[in-house]
Order: C-alpha cells, then sequence, then structure tokens
C-alpha cells in the first residue's frame, strides 16, 4: 500500500479507502518523468484536443 490517497472511477471523488461505491479505486500518482518519452507526444495532443473540446 504505497499510496495514501486514490480516486473512486465511479463518482470521481477522492478517498483514503480502497474501496468506494462498490468498486476498487486507483492511486492517483502521476507517471514518472522520462526524457526520451516514446508517448509525451500523444498525451499532449490529447490533452489539447481535450480543452478544446471543452
Amino acid at each position: 500500500m504505497g499510496n495514501k490517497i486514490f480516486k473512486c472511477v465511479a463518482c470521481g471523488k477522492y478517498t483514503l479507502e480502497q474501496v468506494c461505491c462498490g468498486q476498487k479505486t486507483v492511486g492517483t500518482k502521476p507517471a514518472k518523468f522520462r526524457v526520451d518519452d516514446k508517448y509525451g507526444d500523444y498525451r499532449r495532443r490529447g490533452r489539447k484536443r481535450a480543452v478544446e473540446l471543452v
């Protein structure tokens, strides 16, 4: 149990419990930074596209 805070996939709330709304929660740690990130460009494009759609 490395994470201290979790996020519920169903309702989007942050919690300290591993189960919320009857479903398992996910950790909130971001991905580790790597200089040679193969997929960074795709992530940045996806984020930009998501902001444009909102």
